[in-house]
């Protein structure tokens, strides 16, 4: 599924091509929380990272956060002048680019549940929104993004 995304002042405008679009993982982790989680979460998406154009690339600054006391290798990007979070791309899987669900302006898939990670890491005063059929974990899920779409049918 090809997505289109930018940043709220649009200075940044991208696409990629999605292979697990579905917005269904929330992650409360502090780094997605703090970096984009307006709801105290974050929803990433994966698609190819070969696929991935940029307009306004002049505009796109890198984070990276520290895990543990050391450097993490993935680089989130996000926009200079509004600070919108965009997409993550780690070099340890090259070949994949983990865009965020609130940078996308095409519509998405409606998830079948919400899997909620990182729920240990959720401070008190974000309220999950879990619901019936809704997967929850303290740390990481047992599927991963691609897992997890195969398993519904829904890799694109």
């Amino acid at each position: 599924m090809h997505l289109e995304g930018s940043c709220r002042c649009g200075a940044v405008t991208f696409g990629c091509d999605a292979y697990a679009p579905v917005p269904y993982l929330r992650c409360y982790c502090s780094i997605c929380r703090k970096t984009d989680g307006g709801g105290g979460f974050a929803i990433n998406l994966g698609a190819h990272a070969g696929s991935l154009t940029v307009t306004g690339e002049e505009h796109v600054g890198v984070f990276s956060a520290t895990i543990d006391g050391r450097p993490s290798s993935a680089e989130r990007r996000f926009c200079r002048h509004c600070g919108s979070a965009l997409w993550v791309w780690d070099p340890t899987w090259p070949e994949l680019v983990h865009p965020f669900a609130s940078a996308i302006d095409t519509p998405l898939p409606t998830p079948p549940h919400v899997v909620h990670m990182m729920l240990a890491d959720k401070p008190d005063w974000v309220r999950a929104d879990i619901r019936d059929g809704d997967v929850v974990h303290p740390g990481y899920p047992d599927l991963s993004l691609r897992d997890w779409h195969a398993a519904h049918g829904l890799l694109s």
